[in-house]
């Protein structure tokens, strides 16, 4: 098999655990007798820095006509500045809209060898494996109007949260197809009680359920949702929910596994039955500058944003497992990265973590 494949390493410690998850990936190419063809490109600060904008238009067609897309990070920073044009995260929300990758999952399982590294008893986190389906291109991120303006009373701003039919149906059905491939449990997330949006968003789902007969459908309030997710986080399958809640609910989801670095992502433009849906894949955490450059950042979960590449974008689960196996092993060997480090084990670096997996795959007969 031959695949395109697009690397966006962006921004602080981006390059650095994009650069162990490509070891991975030639691993798996290598192992599996595949061909990973990567073209490299900027995004984000780097882009602005060489380019004066946050991604290039020839980038996004790169993008366009490659298999999938794997991302590191964006923004430091120097390019915090509220009055400023052009923005690092200005190249990722392009791109997400230029390739219709409306569907972000991000699944969060806890890995029981890391039970004893959350600040969360570990009797609630048994079992807990869930992933949350996130609306990607609509909600308050990009309704208009979006401004700031000065009135005689000071100043004022609007963010506008707009949804058309279309747009949650749309993730409402990834919803149900991917409960439909897990536990066949499916909790949609609103604020039905207060906001319009939402109350479209639920009477939509009402009105798609009945083509799903086998899924047990639920509603919850955002709140509600936060709650419980910290109170029983195992009772939940899989989540779908609008762009600002999901965005919020999976970084509070993040700590349940112990650590950002720890959780992959996936933005699809739908999923594709055959598991060759187009999609850009990246670790949930930010670009956090401060560690650029001190091999101390947590690659894995860049490294199982591969394994979700492998999975729904090129069709190729057998090789996704091998890299979830992979970690698991490594973990289970007692080597640990700085975030998750616990007491009697072994801390390495982002090469050494990214050695350590890639060796394991290596190595693997099975």
């Amino acid at each position: 098999m031959k695949s395109q494949i697009v690397v966006l390493p962006g921004d602080g410690i981006g390059p650095e655990v994009t650069a162990e998850a490509v070891k991975v990936l030639q691993a798996i190419g290598k192992k599996f007798g595949h061909q990973f063809e990567l073209n490299y490109a900027a995004i984000g600060g780097a882009a602005i820095e060489q380019f004066g904008v946050a991604i290039l238009d020839k980038t996004i067609d790169c993008c366009r006509q490659s298999n999938a897309v794997l991302l590191g990070a964006v923004g430091a920073p120097k390019w915090d500045d509220p009055k400023a044009k052009v923005r690092p995260e200005d190249g990722l929300l392009a791109l997400r809209k230029s390739l219709k990758l409306f569907a972000n999952l991000r699944p969060v399982k806890v890995w029981p060898i890391l039970l004893g590294s959350t600040a969360i008893k570990p009797e609630v986190l048994q079992g807990v494996d869930l992933v949350v389906a996130r609306e990607l291109t609509g909600g308050l991120y990009f309704g208009k109007p979006k401004r700031q303006w000065n009135t005689s009373k000071g100043r004022r701003a609007v963010d506008s949260m707009t949804y058309s039919e279309g747009e949650i149906e749309r993730i409402l059905h990834v919803g149900f197809q991917l409960s439909r491939r897990r536990r066949k449990k499916l909790t949609s997330v609103d604020k039905a009680n207060v906001l319009e949006t939402s109350r479209l968003w639920r009477q939509i789902a009402m009105e798609l359920a009945p083509k799903y007969p086998d899924i047990q459908l639920e509603h919850m309030l955002v709140d509600n949702c936060a709650m419980q997710l910290i109170r029983q986080p195992a009772y939940f399958d899989v989540i779908v929910t609008e762009n600002t809640f999901g965005d919020i609910l999976t970084d509070e989801a993040s700590m349940l596994s112990g650590s950002m670095g720890m959780l992959p992502s996936a933005s699809l433009a739908g999923l594709g039955e055959d598991g060759k849906a187009l999609g850009l894949y990246e670790p949930i955490h930010g670009s956090a500058p401060r560690r650029t450059g001190q091999n101390l950042a947590n690659p894995i979960a860049t490294i199982l944003s591969v394994a979700m590449m492998l999975r729904y974008s090129l069709g190729l689960p057998k090789e996704a497992e091998a890299v979830e196996t992979a970690v698991d092993n490594v973990l289970h060997m007692g080597y640990r990265s700085y975030d998750i480090m616990q007491k009697g084990k072994e801390q390495v670096g982002t090469k050494e973590m990214g050695n350590l997996i890639t060796r394991k795959i290596e190595a693997d007969n099975s």
